[in-house]
């Protein structure tokens, strides 16, 4: 089960953990660097998702086509 699940989502004293956990672990010079590949990650998966709706849709047309011809 997943920890937001179980504990709810996490307040402003938890995510201020969490950024300090992420500024001593990574250093001030990686957190840039690992906000540009996260921000390039949720792109990616942004147009994947949209890709695959498109498929969906299109499919979808061509069914109803192939139903009105019969």
């Amino acid at each position: 089960m997943s920890a937001i699940l179980l504990f709810g989502m996490p307040g402003m004293g938890e995510w201020v953990i969490i950024g300090l956990f992420v500024l001593v672990f990574f250093g001030a010079k990686k957190i840039p660097d690992f906000a540009k590949g996260l921000g390039k990650g949720i792109r990616e998966f942004k147009d994947a998702v949209k890709d695959v709706k498109k498929e969906v849709d299109e499919a979808g047309n061509e069914a109803k086509i192939d139903e009105g011809s019969k």
